[in-house]
């Protein structure tokens, strides 16, 4: 018996190094092995990034810059300092050594902390006297760029991994990006005919020309160049079939498109006669593009404007008058931009004057013509919208006469959207007349990269008049922004203009879990609340017409005194009154009492429940175990 139990020993003893050895060989051979059982996929690299990361060909240095110990004072801000350190491990660990990450903890009056001003992270004050808070990340490459995310903010987790890889693509592509900008509206600086003066750029073109490679394209162009990474069109018209089907082959191609459309932009001057003003008032002032919109699954309207009660702004129309709202003019907020795209994610507001509004040809992503475009909805107006014809808004003298007959539909309408996807060609005989390819070329007859494409049914919106304020300061032109506008577009241009890799790293859920039931129980509690508050002010409101009905058939109306039944009617009331009370105040108590009763059974599941189960799944191995080895034969003792 004792030979048996040295044996079951040194069994225990070999299973306990072979355990061992499996952990210190798993940790080799497993390396970088990951398993994301999150509901949303919050720990999984987009397929975007891999390429990206796999693109890189220069060595490039991240700093992340942060506060350890100053983090532990903010519990969200700690939590998510460690989500961003795994975050960044994790693109080190894929980017076969292309990516070097330092971690530091800026002290004040230090030279990490003179790096961090010096690349751009900037420190935030938590107290009179407590050094500055750092949370923010920077890159350079091998050629002295560098690109800097100033601060992290944890409330915009979402975009994480957008922000960062877009970071390290513009380290790993120094070169300014090409814009090609085709407009019909007088967006750079020019000689103004009607003034005869010199003309400023609009802020929206020139923020543009400092940040891209902005080139002007003419309106006849027949060919597009194949280093531009994003083609802009300002209210594109009358554009001849040639150029039409070079944007077309452009956008076949994998080329970007930032597409503005309008049934009427006020800034068109086509007909306009400074000798005589109201010349052009009749002119058409709408474009559509409609030929290429069609091929890429998306219906414009050029004979409709969009009016929305609920976002109209107050305008003065003449000077003297009182302000009057156009419904034409709208103020969108927060609730009209699509909250996960990193184009109107952050944005505060945008003004939008005369748009129109877009729809899919056949749904939001669904198949078109053989081939499958996504239309996916960017700004929004609220219900209490309504499509109302072009023409009265062309001779429009006072904006109080557009709410006459409206009458809102109750729907969502869409003023700007992102396309993409695969399409096909809006010229599927082949090229127009008169238009002779290259030798060795081809037209493409459907999309070779997916189709990249952002349309919003405004130009307006550019204009400086809607978004910005103008000062002179000193001889120097100020501007001082009003709405989002410009964020808006540079937004898109930065989006469009990396690569389509970079536009599939989308912005993802929250890592920050509701407590979805203690809502749920909430909700309901409160639900309940204000039914007997309404019961409530229903019985006053009873009570008082029955008072009132008391009053009239008394013989002296005008009396102080209360009759009998007045006085008996007013003692129920009063006793309902209290007794309702005392029901709002024990649907309260419910309600604290159903949250903790939760947080008790979620305690005692979590301490007593799984640790006793586990314990009685051990206490049935072992009696099983028992059993099992008492009805084996014993064993024979060697004879000596």
């Amino acid at each position: 018996m004792n030979k048996r139990s040295t044996l079951g020993g040194g069994a225990l003893l070999a299973l306990a190094l072979l355990f061992i050895a499996i952990t210190v060989l798993a940790n080799y051979a497993l390396r970088g092995w990951r398993l994301d059982l999150t509901q949303n996929r919050l720990y999984t690299i987009a397929p975007g990034t891999d390429r990206i990361l796999q693109s890189i060909k220069e060595p490039i240095n991240l700093y992340f810059f942060y506060s350890e110990r100053a983090a532990n004072q903010f519990p969200d801000i700690k939590t998510y300092g460690t989500r961003v350190r795994e975050f960044l491990e994790e693109l080190v660990s894929r980017s076969n050594g292309k990516l070097h990450l330092h971690i530091i903890d800026p002290q004040p009056f230090s030279e990490e902390e003179d790096r961090a001003a010096e690349l751009g992270v900037r420190g935030v004050p938590v107290g009179a006297s407590a050094p500055p808070f750092y949370f923010g990340l920077a890159g350079t490459n091998a050629t002295d760029g560098h690109q800097s995310i100033e601060y992290l903010d944890y409330h915009k987790e979402q975009f994480l991994e957008y922000d960062v890889v877009k970071m390290i693509y513009q380290l790993a592509n120094p070169k300014k990006p090409v814009v090609a900008w085709m407009s019909t509206l007088p967006m750079g600086a020019g000689m103004d005919p009607q003034t005869g003066q010199m003309r400023e750029p609009w802020v929206i073109y020139s923020d543009a020309q400092q940040l891209f490679d902005v080139r002007p394209l003419d309106q006849g162009v027949t060919h597009i160049d194949p280093d531009v990474n994003v083609l802009v069109m300002v209210h594109p018209k009358q554009l001849s079939p040639a150029t039409t089907f070079a944007i077309d082959q452009f956008a076949l191609r994998g080329g970007h498109i930032l597409l503005f459309v309008d049934p009427l932009a006020e800034a068109d001057s086509s007909g306009a006669n400074p000798q005589n003003p109201m010349a052009g008032m009749n002119a058409d002032k709408s474009s559509h593009l409609n030929s290429l919109l069609t091929a890429w699954g998306v219906q414009f309207n050029p004979n409709e404007v969009i009016a929305d009660r609920g976002h109209a702004l107050t305008v003065t129309v003449r000077q003297g008058e009182e302000p009057v709202e156009h419904i034409g003019i709208l103020g969108l907020g927060k609730d009209s931009f699509a909250s996960d795209d990193v184009i109107t994610a952050g944005l505060s507001n945008v003004n939008v004057a005369d748009a129109g509004y877009l729809e899919p040809l056949k749904g939001a992503c669904t198949p078109l013509k053989g081939a499958s475009s996504c239309f996916e909805p960017l700004l929004q107006t609220g219900t209490e919208a309504a499509p109302l014809p072009a023409a009265r808004f062309r001779m429009l003298f006072d904006p109080a006469t557009l709410r006459d007959g409206f009458k809102p539909t109750g729907r969502r309408y869409t003023l700007g959207a992102r396309v993409t996807g695969y399409v096909k060609s809006a010229f599927p005989s082949g090229p127009p007349a008169g238009v002779t390819l290259p030798a060795g070329q081809l037209d493409l007859k459907q999309s070779a990269k997916p189709l990249n494409v952002v349309v919003f049914a405004d130009t307006d919106m550019l204009s400086d008049y809607l978004w910005v304020r103008e000062q002179d300061f000193l001889g120097q032109r100020v501007t001082q922004a009003l709405a989002s506008n410009g964020d808006l577009v540079q937004n898109a241009l930065d989006n469009l203009a990396g690569s389509a890799d970079l536009i599939s790293v989308r912005g993802r859920a929250s890592y920050a879990r509701p407590f979805e039931r203690v809502e749920k129980l909430r909700r309901a509690a409160d639900d309940r609340f204000r039914s007997k508050e309404q019961e409530l002010e229903q019985q006053l409101r009873d009570t008082e017409s029955k008072l009132t009905a008391l009053q009239s058939k008394s013989d002296n109306p005008q009396a102080l005194i209360l009759t009998p039944a007045q006085e008996q009617e007013l003692e129920h009331f009063q006793s309902e009154k209290l007794r309702i009370r005392k029901e709002l105040r024990a649907v309260r108590a419910t309600l604290d009492a159903d949250i903790k009763r939760l947080g008790v059974e979620l305690k005692i599941i979590n301490i007593a429940v799984i640790p006793l189960l586990f314990a009685l799944i051990a206490l049935g191995i072992g009696v099983w175990r028992r059993r099992r080895r008492s009805t084996l034969p014993p064993i024979a003792e060697p004879r000596p």
